[in-house]
């Protein structure tokens, strides 16, 4: 089994700058000519809450939250490199994440994603996240699909 290492840290990161670039490339194939519209709400400047993921010392993915709402933070960003998906990864980064949503003391966790992201939807229904009606910037927004998980206490 592959080692899967953590670290918490934040949007000034080299290995976190590098793992979004490869997401925004990503998603500019995926979304096509709506790709500019969603970037706008993508910055990654001053995000105080930053998840890494190292496999054997190389960084394969990353998430972020930032502050949503005064109960709910918002996942932002979650990424892992196509040759690192189907082993836990991203489940491991999104705990982190709603881990340390919870010890800053929001209640919930908010997303946004895309119909053309099905095994990110699948990936959120799979560990309780469920669909809302969309929220804020994405309101009327055909290929958006927001979602809401209640974090427990711990």
């Amino acid at each position: 089994m592959d080692d899967i290492t953590l670290i918490r840290t934040n949007s000034d990161h080299a290995n976190f700058r590098e793992l979004v670039t490869l997401l925004d490339k990503d998603l500019a194939i995926r979304d096509g000519e709506e790709h500019a519209f969603y970037a706008q709400f993508n910055k990654v400047d001053a995000i105080k809450e930053v998840v890494v993921a190292f496999c054997n010392n190389s960084p394969v993915g990353c998430g972020a939250i930032k502050p949503f709402s005064d109960t709910a933070a918002e996942v932002k960003r979650m990424f892992v490199h196509p040759q690192s998906r189907k082993k836990g990864i991203a489940i491991k980064i999104l705990t982190e994440l709603e881990n340390w949503a919870a010890e800053l003391g929001f209640s919930e966790c908010v997303l946004e994603t895309g119909k053309k992201q099905p095994e990110a939807i699948a990936l959120y229904q799979k560990v309780g996240y469920h669909i809302t009606p969309n929220y804020g910037q994405y309101i009327g927004i055909d290929n958006s699909v927001c979602m809401l998980k209640a974090l427990v206490k711990s």
